[in-house]
């Protein structure tokens, strides 16, 4: 989480368009966020059949998270740098304990609240250096010390394998415009001792093709082949830590 993140969104108008505008009812983020709700609930039920879970949000936002484990853990954590994002998650019903973390520093210190424990990090990678996301891996790495200690999933809503890379050259240099392949993802996710158990894809289109129904019906087609998530432009990767 840079400083610049935080400076964006100390600002309660941008804020506000984070949650209303890019996360409106039927938006291209709103779809991708309901199919990944359905697969994190999903892979809650299957991964933790004695236990509920302790959650945790890294880069918490306004809690999108959080809600979609709403009933499926024993208590949720948020961290964030933004205070305004918090009090949004609070205020559009996010339930969780928040914690405002620095944008720098030493790796911020968990709540300890037990095993198991879902670790995730959603739409940050894409935006930060690679410290930010060092930073962001380690923190999760204080929370799962050990293979046992439960999961960790994490987004990359940029893949580069996808056809959003076509857009790549004309956007060089914009600072708004990042790209990751799988196997940087792969290698940040092993430098904390961490390898992929799973991943999936959630959109094959860009934004600009998500008003077109066409589109839309070849992308849910798309989305059912074996392998297809290598080319999914949204996806989200859970992982372990290597040691026993």
């Amino acid at each position: 989480m840079t400083s610049d993140y935080t400076e964006v969104f100390q600002d309660t108008e941008a804020v506000e368009k984070y949650e209303t505008v890019t996360y409106a009812p039927d938006s291209y983020a709103s779809r991708i966020n309901d199919r990944q709700r359905d697969y994190l609930r999903s892979l809650v039920r299957r991964e933790f059949t004695e236990n509920p879970p302790v959650h945790h949000d890294f880069a918490c936002g306004t809690g999108r998270a959080i809600r979609a484990l709403h009933g499926l853990v024993r208590e949720a954590h948020g961290y964030d740098t933004s205070a305004e994002m918090m009090a949004k998650a609070a205020e559009v019903g996010s339930r969780a304990y928040w914690h405002r973390v620095d944008g720098e520093g030493p790796v911020p210190q968990p709540v300890a609240a037990g095993f198991p424990a879902i670790v995730t990090i959603f739409r940050l990678l894409l935006n930060v250096d690679d410290s930010i996301r060092d930073r962001a891996l380690a923190f999760a790495a204080k929370v799962l010390p050990h293979r046992g200690s439960g999961v960790l999933v994490v987004e990359n809503h940029g893949n580069a394998g996808s056809v959003r890379h076509l857009r790549a050259r004309r956007h060089d240099g914009e600072r708004w415009f990042a790209e990751l392949s799988h196997e940087q993802v792969e290698e940040l996710l092993a430098r904390h001792g961490f390898e992929i158990v799973e991943r999936r894809g959630f959109s094959m289109l860009t934004p600009s093709l998500h008003d077109s129904r066409m589109a839309r019906i070849a992308d849910a087609a798309a989305r059912k082949l074996p392998g297809s998530d290598g080319y999914a432009v949204n996806v989200l990767y859970t992982a372990r830590r290597v040691h026993a």
